[in-house]
């Protein structure tokens, strides 16, 4: 939809890669609408990270978004699915799945620290065969060493593999100011409030409340860093009150929709020109 940037992304393509040249690879990409790929694995871990714009990964266990300053590790053959936003500059790092050994069944959206990003930028511009034995080499062990170091944000949203909980969902995630209750949604299932409650919990581990105001927070990252108004994006995504927003994205994010909007745009104006 338009309101969150899901709406009508254009294809992006998986590369056909037999193999890794190196333990490390990188693809540099540079993509001014919404792009999408479609549901894959591969036999090798991926670093998605975005020095513009904002990445979403899709698992069957949820949806997880990197803003810039974060990046989303998906581990070898987990299948998966990659949607960025408008006007986004992308670096994807495909490890060897021999080169980080550490890394966990599941997705993470990971803490990118200054030194991380410069290494990341920096590691686009080298050749696919760098030397293992060179400085380059060096610069790859200490990328790695810093991503295994990289703290785990939790910026996902639990996705629910309950077939009754998928229209409710795929709904609000479309649309998350629909102002549709707890009861509304019950009755529109024909499920009772405590079955659909329990259901909620059992499969996402979070209260219906809970789960679709962390959707409502996730959902206001892209259009915040489009540079819409803070009123705009609390409306479109669901609040009622701006000073409501403010306050729940602080407690949950660390900092107020102007701050994060703002250091995007800082992020954005040290980029060298496109």
């Amino acid at each position: 939809m338009s309101k969150n940037g899901h709406k009508s992304p254009i294809h992006r393509s998986v590369p056909e890669l037999a193999g890794l040249p190196r333990p490390l690879y990188a693809r540099v990409e540079s993509l001014p609408r919404s792009a999408a790929t479609e549901w894959h694995s591969h036999p090798w871990a991926q670093l998605s990270y975005a020095i513009r714009g904002v990445l979403s990964v899709h698992t069957a266990r949820g949806r997880f978004l990197a803003p810039p300053l974060r990046a989303i590790l998906v581990p070898p053959d987990l299948p998966h699915a990659v949607i960025s936003s408008p006007a986004t500059e992308m670096r994807s790092l495909y490890i060897e799945r021999s080169a980080i050994p550490w890394v966990a069944e599941h997705c993470k959206v990971l803490e990118i620290n200054p030194l991380t990003r410069e290494l990341i930028n920096h590691f686009g511009s080298l050749p696919a065969e760098y030397d293992e034995r060179s400085a380059d080499g060096r610069l790859v062990a200490v990328l790695l060493d810093q991503l295994q170091a990289a703290a785990d944000t939790g910026l996902f949203l639990p996705w629910p593999t309950e077939p009754r909980l998928q229209p409710l969902c795929e709904a609000l995630y479309r649309s998350p100011d629909l102002p549709d209750t707890l009861s509304d949604w019950a009755q529109q299932l024909a499920l009772s409030e405590k079955t659909l409650t329990r259901l909620f919990v059992q499969h996402t581990g979070l209260s219906f409340r809970a789960w679709r105001q962390r959707l409502r927070l996730l959902s206001a990252l892209p259009l915040l860093q489009q540079g819409e108004r803070v009123t705009d994006v609390a409306l479109a995504c669901g609040y009622d009150s701006t000073s409501a927003f403010i306050a729940a994205f602080r407690r949950h994010m660390g900092l107020t929709p102007s701050a994060f909007g703002e250091q995007h745009g800082q992020l954005t104006a040290a980029l060298p020109p496109r």
